[in-house]
C-alpha cells in the first residue's frame, strides 16, 4: 500500500502497510490535552479495524515522548471527563488487535510514561527520563497504579508512584518498564530492525498471540483502572491538598499542604 500521510492538529498518522505510524506533534513537550486525546482514540479506532495494519508504532517529535496531561484538566470542572477520554485511549490500546510498539525518547512522564507502558514493546533511548511525577500535586497516576506492579514489581512500583522520582531510559529497561534501552542515536535502527522482524510473521498469529500474553489480564487491568479512576474522582478530587497541588503548578509556585 502507498504511503499516505494524514495530519491533524495534535499528532500524524503516517501508514506503509502493514505498519501504521503515530507520531505526537504538540510542541515543545508533547502535552497530552483533550485535543490529543481525542485524536488519538480516533486514530486508534480508525487503524484497529484495517487488516492490512498488523502494527502500530507510537513515537513523538521534538525534545519530549511526552511530558504528560495536561494539568489544566485536571481541575475539578474537567477532570472526570478528562479521565474518561484518557483512559479511554489507554484502553483501545491496551485492546487493540495491533502489536503497539512505543519509541521513546526524552522526558516521558505521567500520561506520557502511561501511554508508553501499556504498548506491547517499548525501546527507549538511554538519556530518556521516565517517571510518574503526580504526587508532587498531590494527585496520583491511575493507569500506573493499576499495570505497573506487574511490569516492574510492587515495591519498585510502590517506589516510582509514591516518591515522583524518575529514572533513565537506562534503568527503566532494567527494571521492565521498557523492552530494550538503546543509544539515543539509535533509536530509530532498534524500532527498524523490530519492525524488519515483524513484518516476517503471521499478522493472525501476532493478533491471537498478543491476546494471549499479556503480564495482567486485561480484564482485571480493565476493573483495576475503574476503581483507580473512582477513587480518584470521590476521594483524591475532594481534598484540598489535591485543589492546593494543582493550583500551584498553574501559579508556578511552592504547594502549602493542609493535609487534608
Amino acid at each position: 500500500m502507498a504511503f499516505t500521510p494524514t495530519t491533524v492538529s495534535r499528532l500524524s498518522v503516517d501508514i506503509t502497510a502493514p505498519v501504521a505510524r503515530i507520531v505526537l506533534t504538540h510542541p515543545p513537550l508533547n502535552v497530552i490535552d483533550i485535543p490529543m486525546m481525542d485524536e488519538l482514540a480516533e486514530a486508534l479506532k480508525k487503524l484497529d479495524v484495517r487488516t492490512d495494519i498488523s502494527t502500530i508504532v507510537l513515537s513523538s517529535e521534538g525534545k519530549a515522548f511526552s511530558a504528560g496531561v495536561d494539568v489544566t484538566a485536571h481541575t475539578r470542572d474537567k477532570v472526570e471527563g478528562m479521565l474518561s477520554k484518557f483512559h479511554g485511549v489507554i484502553r483501545a490500546l491496551v485492546a487493540t488487535k495491533k502489536v503497539t510498539i512505543a519509541a521513546v525518547h526524552g522526558a516521558c512522564l505521567g500520561g506520557g510514561a502511561e501511554l508508553a507502558m501499556v504498548c506491547d514493546i517499548v525501546f527507549t533511548a538511554e538519556s530518556a527520563q521516565w517517571g510518574f511525577p503526580e504526587i508532587k500535586l498531590a494527585c496520583y497516576p491511575p493507569v500506573a497504579c493499576t499495570a505497573l506492579a506487574a511490569l516492574v514489581g510492587q515495591r519498585r512500583a510502590a517506589d516510582l508512584i509514591l516518591t515522583g522520582r524518575s529514572v533513565s531510559g537506562k534503568e527503566a529497561a532494567e527494571i521492565g518498564l521498557a523492552s530494550r534501552a538503546v543509544p539515543d542515536s539509535e533509536l530509530p535502527t532498534a524500532i527498524d530492525d523490530c519492525l524488519g522482524n515483524l513484518r516476517k510473521l503471521s499478522p493472525a498469529a501476532l493478533a491471537i498471540a498478543k491476546k494471549a500474553s499479556y503480564a495482567w489480564d486485561s480484564m482485571h487491568f480493565d476493573k483495576g483502572l475503574a476503581h483507580a479512576e473512582k477513587i480518584y474522582l470521590e476521594e483524591l478530587m475532594q481534598t484540598a491538598d489535591a485543589q492546593e497541588g494543582i493550583r500551584a503548578f498553574m501559579d508556578k509556585r511552592e504547594p502549602r499542604w493542609a493535609g487534608k
